[in-house]
């Protein structure tokens, strides 16, 4: 199922505030620089429509998102959804998520990593472009704050199989804790617009959750 074409984008509509490049991140890395007042900030990686990023700001006003998207397209049509909502603690990052991570943010800065139907590379000769493979995972064991969560959810079982086995291997990265399906309060009560595809196609979503191990960082991870 391949996805739906954009709508248009209102040309008179400034998306400046919402809408960042790898190059405009702060460095050193400063919530505060981005969101008014500062307070915790939680990634998404891999943003796509931005369903997520338009609803969980909503419900969690106290808490900062910053949604991650490679492609620049979908990247702007979110922040200008953000922009006409008037959604301030969002923020859609034009960037690869993989070099954020090891570039950008620092050890225990965010309080939760959400990944959501990340492209499963099915051809074996490109599965080392996935991104939940060892260095991301390295990484998100190092930037969450002791409590914090990474959510993985995937529609292919061996990619869900696989990263779990991977995630194994991350002593301060306990779980897998299952997340349980629920039933949809209206039409676009779903995480990501891809979720609610497969829901409604009827094909089952693999989740899980992992909590940070309430530890200091250990020296190997600084």
């Amino acid at each position: 199922m391949g996805r739906r074409a954009l709508r248009k984008i209102d040309p008179n509509l400034d998306v400046s505030r919402h809408l960042l490049r790898f190059e405009q991140l702060p460095r050193p890395w400063d919530p505060a620089a981005l969101f008014a007042g500062g307070g915790p900030v939680e990634v998404e990686v891999g943003s796509g429509k931005g369903l997520f990023l338009r609803t969980e700001p909503l419900a969690q006003p106290e808490v900062n998102f910053l949604g991650i998207e490679i492609v620049e397209k979908y990247a702007r049509f979110t922040a200008a959804n953000l922009a006409r909502r008037g959604i301030d603690n969002a923020r859609a990052v034009h960037g690869d998520a993989l070099r954020i991570f090891a570039e950008v943010l620092p050890n225990a800065a965010i309080q939760a990593v959400h990944v959501y139907f990340p492209d499963p590379w099915w051809k074996k000769r490109h599965k080392k472009r996935r991104v939940m493979r060892e260095p991301f995972l390295r990484n998100v064991e190092r930037t969450l704050v002791p409590g914090g969560r990474l959510h993985f959810w995937t529609d292919v079982e061996e990619y869900f199989q696989t990263t779990l086995e991977l995630i194994k291997t991350f002593p301060h990265l306990k779980g897998p804790m299952e997340v349980p399906e629920h039933p949809a309060a209206h039409d676009l009560d779903y995480r990501t617009h891809f979720e609610r595809r497969m829901r409604q196609h009827r094909e089952t979503v693999f989740r899980a959750e992992f909590v940070r191990a309430a530890t200091e960082t250990p020296s190997s991870l600084l």
